[in-house]
């Protein structure tokens, strides 16, 4: 079924009063705004009914692909026997039943879950947690939090302190707590050591930092298994293993950021299950219900709960709509589906096919490198591949803005084109996408990428 409202009306009323999340409020297409109508599968159809891959599932988040009935008739049932009531002082069934449930899946001993609404509350959570959990045992001057240069783990200013990215941050500035510290990431594409040892400075720069700071004034680190700003940063191997012992010989929380690596986008449940550590915490939201409704949480370890529970104590922190039944109930339903059809598995059976694919575009001199995992690519794109010299700023917003997000989107394929960092082109679809999917994603950006040789004059 399509809008009532005529194509071009509705392409004006969101112009003159939608404000888009991270969006300039002129379109980014030439067109206007994609108003995107529906969905089923891999795909969606705006609303003059042209069809889309969705090579971002909508934004790392729509892990069972859309048009699932399931997951509507979940949250219709829910919502007809009880629409809403709070988890302060009460409890209500799905709430309780996902609670255990994602306790069963977690690693290690995280057995209790904080219920949010979103990424960036569960990461403001778990910083608050740390905060309120070293005051319990005594350490009342720890408050700083380490995260990694380039990452993003929210907007909101308690998660804004702990993002890694200036140029969203700038502004701000003057609200922001000093408690952030910053330290390198994992980008071993611009390493200029390659060796085993010299790839695993970033995780004795966390120590280093921890030290300068001293430990006794840090809470915790935060880390994404995969980071996803600046272009899909895996880490090296004994990266998590030694930034655990780090953490553990300065009395520091590890928090394991897996807003998107979490529900199957690595090719597990949980993306430190995948690379082999134990946080003491991990942030999740986006896939937890494919999408289907707004939830987020965190997990959190038994040592960390037992604190309040000895010492009798309220955790100061909640909010409203956090333990949602609806939400609850979907992302139940989530996890029976995604379970019954090993979407995680799906996942490792098909990442090299996928990577392949997108291997295929190496050829291409503006091409530098592709990396990630699982079912989570970054592309990232180069003035001049020999040296890798990148783009200037200007350059880099032609190329994202003016030629290559136009292009994608008139060839049909919704992914990310970004310069937090180098630019580079994003790809995470829906956990269900095969080699059909694959191919069509690398021929359409091979088609944007050519178009953006030419007119920015990468050919060599």
């Amino acid at each position: 079924m399509t809008t009532t409202i005529p194509a071009p009306d509705l392409q004006a009323l969101a112009h003159a009063h939608l404000w888009g999340h991270f969006s300039r409020l002129t379109p980014e297409d030439a067109g206007g705004t994609v108003v995107i109508e529906q969905g089923d599968g891999c795909y969606v159809w705006d609303h003059t009914g042209k069809r889309y891959l969705d090579g971002l599932a909508g934004l790392f988040t729509v892990q069972a692909g859309h048009g699932r009935r399931e997951l509507a008739q979940a949250a219709a049932t829910q919502a007809e026997k009880l629409a809403y009531f709070p988890i302060w002082t009460y409890a209500h069934p799905t709430a309780v039943e996902l609670a255990a449930r994602l306790a069963a899946l977690a690693p290690g001993d995280l057995n209790r879950v904080f219920f949010t609404t979103g990424g960036g509350e569960a990461v403001e959570t778990a910083w608050k947690l740390a905060r309120q959990y070293h005051v319990l045992r005594g350490d009342v001057g720890r408050y700083k939090v380490i995260s990694r240069d380039l990452a993003y783990h929210g907007a909101t200013l308690g998660a804004l302190t702990i993002t890694g990215l200036d140029g969203i941050k700038d502004a701000f500035a003057p609200m922001l707590s000093d408690a952030g510290i910053k330290v390198p990431n994992t980008n071993s594409y611009r390493a200029t050591d390659t060796s085993a040892e010299a790839l695993l400075m970033p995780a004795d720069a966390i120590e280093a930092a921890i030290l300068e700071a001293g430990a006794e004034t840090v809470a915790a680190v935060f880390l994404e298994p995969v980071q996803n700003s600046g272009g899909c940063f895996t880490p090296p191997p004994g990266y998590f293993a030694r930034v655990r012992e780090i953490c553990d010989r300065h009395g520091v929380l590890l928090v394991s950021d897996e807003v998107i690596c979490a529900f199957g986008r690595l090719g597990s449940w949980f993306g430190a299950q995948r690379l082999g550590y134990q946080p003491d915490m991990i942030t999740m939201a986006k896939g937890l219900s494919s999408g289907y409704s707004p939830i987020g949480g965190v997990m959190v370890s038994d040592r960390i709960a037992d604190a309040f529970l000895d010492a009798d104590e309220t955790f100061l922190h909640g909010i409203t709509f956090g333990g949602h039944p609806v939400s609850c109930a979907v992302a139940l339903a989530n996890l029976d589906l995604m379970e019954r059809e090993d979407l995680a598995g799906h996942v490792r059976a098909n990442e090299e096919r996928f990577r392949s694919a997108l291997d295929g575009l190496l050829d291409l001199p503006i091409v530098g490198d592709v990396r990630g995992m699982g079912f989570f690519y970054g592309i990232e794109l180069v003035k001049d591949r020999t040296t890798k010299e990148t783009f200037s700023a200007e350059e880099s917003d032609r190329l994202l803005r003016g030629i290559l997000t136009p292009k994608l989107i008139a060839e049909g394929l919704l992914c990310r084109a970004d310069d937090r960092g180098e630019p580079v082109i994003q790809l995470s679809p829906p956990l269900t996408a095969g080699p059909d999917e694959f191919d069509e994603m690398a021929r359409i950006i091979r088609i944007a990428l050519l178009d953006a040789m030419e007119a920015m004059g990468a050919t060599s």
